[in-house]
């Protein structure tokens, strides 16, 4: 599927190479904003910025105060029990896909409209296996999933800074960077098994059948 989603993406895309883009706005925040800093660094953000904050404080409401939250929830511990208990897990596991599949959207959209005003084939640049390892690392926490991805954003920014500013290392390592840290932080949390599996769902990646 990812080879798949690369070659259409790119096949689409064809017409939109070397077309300039529309770029989102920052939402400077008056008075707040110029604050120095700071300001500027959490009230002058692109509106993706604040939503992604508000859609991670309701994804924690969603999952832990919400009767709906708890029922995926039981469903990801244990699909057989809560299908025995007369739950569609089927309905609420492709509800799950679907919306985690728009939250990778809105992602995509923040690449074209904000981070990089423009088509470029494979602009992703494997991103979204980052995000991947972000989940292993946040332990299944959404808010954790948040602090790691600006970690990780700040390893990346870190780093086009550090070529701009002409620091005398190979321009091919500071690129590797956000890779290099995200398998440093998957091999020292696949060290300690207890860490791996705290939180993670018992039947993640099991297909479910239901009885007939």
């Amino acid at each position: 599927l990812t080879l798949l989603g690369l070659g259409l993406s790119g096949m689409i895309g064809t017409s939109f190479v070397g077309q300039p883009g529309v770029r989102l706005p920052n939402l400077d925040i008056p008075v707040i904003s110029s604050i120095p800093v700071v300001g500027r660094l959490i009230f002058g953000q692109d509106p993706v910025f604040y939503i992604s904050i508000a859609l991670t404080a309701a994804v924690m409401w969603f999952l832990f105060r919400t009767r709906t939250g708890l029922t995926l929830r039981s469903i990801g511990d244990s699909h057989t029990s809560a299908h025995a208990l007369g739950i569609k897990v089927i309905r609420y596991r492709y509800l799950a896909v679907i919306f985690g599949g728009a939250c990778a959207g809105l992602a995509g959209g923040h690449l074209s409209l904000v981070y990089t005003p423009q088509w470029v084939e494979n602009m992703s640049a494997g991103r979204g296996w980052i995000a991947l390892a972000l989940v292993v690392f946040a332990s299944w926490r959404p808010w954790r999933v948040l602090a790691g991805a600006y970690i990780f954003g700040a390893v990346w920014i870190g780093q086009l800074h550090a070529q701009a500013f002409g620091i005398p290392v190979p321009s091919q390592f500071l690129s590797s960077l956000p890779y290099l840290a995200t398998i440093a932080v998957l091999v020292l949390i696949s060290r300690n098994k207890r860490l791996t599996m705290m939180n993670t769902p018992a039947s993640l990646g099991q297909p479910f059948v239901p009885d007939r």
